[in-house]
């Protein structure tokens, strides 16, 4: 999974998003904030579609309504807007018609500055774009992908909202917990991620290992102009991803693991070739 999927690309010509306090609105009035800003709020490079077809398969999602603006749109947001979540819909789903036995889960995780219109607008814009590739909300144990394929579906929506009750296709945002660590520290990070590990629900939901690092204000302050990326990314990515190596899938084990800028080392493929433990133990023994 990505962290952030969406913040390939944040529009500093808009204004500061709703997600952000009034001081920093205020501040963001200043053009050069604005880029700094961009810096910080941009955790992935890559598109949707590179995601999907580097393997990255969850996708972690914010939105926002545009107040001010007349027409209802619902935009992706991290700090500053990004593109239109219709038209980011649109991507994904081109790439699941050239693909149908790919599954994706979309995990629409904080909204801003919406009311039940939006988000009856935003819901109607999701079945829109994938009709009958939504899988129902089912037990998690018994959406494997065989049953995926049989019932032809390749969409799983996580709404962590109370309308989803009013739909069938939403899954409740507590079927996907995500415990963040919220941390500089990688060392504070890892240990993190093994205590929420053992603590998981063993059966009934997905769980998402977040092996991301939070900069603190403190942390923008002194390396404003370096950016997320080349402050704490770069330095601690492949501490992260030999916590990744150590890890088994299954029960107890890890299920969907995020991460920033994921192209940077080869995340998806050692997220992927995990899996590959699972098949070891499923070979009779000699």
């Amino acid at each position: 999974g990505s962290h952030d999927s969406f913040s390939y690309w944040v529009d500093e010509k808009s204004p500061v998003g709703p997600d952000q306090a009034t001081a920093i609105k205020r501040l963001a009035r200043i053009s050069l904030v604005k880029k700094i800003m961009k810096k910080w709020s941009v955790t992935q490079n890559l598109t949707f579609k590179e995601q999907l077809e580097s393997g990255i398969r969850y996708f972690d999602l914010r939105v926002s309504s545009k107040p001010g603006e007349i027409r209802q749109d619902i935009y992706f947001i991290h700090g500053l807007f990004g593109i239109k979540v219709w038209d980011g819909l649109k991507e994904i789903n081109t790439f699941l018609e050239q693909h149908p036995k790919e599954v994706i889960f979309l995990d629409f995780n904080h909204f801003y500055a919406m009311d039940d219109s939006h988000h009856y607008f935003l819901i109607s814009r999701i079945r829109s774009a994938f009709g009958s590739k939504l899988c129902s909300v089912e037990r998690v144990e018994y959406v494997t992908l065989q049953y995926m394929w049989k019932k032809k579906h390749q969409v799983l929506i996580f709404y962590h909202y109370p309308l989803y009750q009013e739909y069938s296709f939403l899954w409740p945002g507590n079927k996907m917990p995500a415990p963040w660590a919220n941390t500089t520290n990688v060392h504070k990070l890892l240990q993190f991620l093994e205590t929420t590990l053992e603590e998981r629900s063993r059966y009934g939901t997905f769980h998402v290992s977040q092996a991301i690092l939070t900069p603190r204000v403190r942390t923008i302050a002194w390396h404003l102009i370096r950016g997320l990326k080349n402050t704490l990314v770069h330095r601690n990515l492949p501490m992260i991803l030999n916590w990744v190596k150590a890890q088994k899938p299954g029960v107890m084990g890890v299920n969907i693991i995020t991460s920033d800028f994921v192209e940077l080392v080869d995340f998806a493929a050692t997220v992927i070739a995990l899996n590959d433990l699972l098949l070891e133990e499923d070979e009779p023994a000699a």
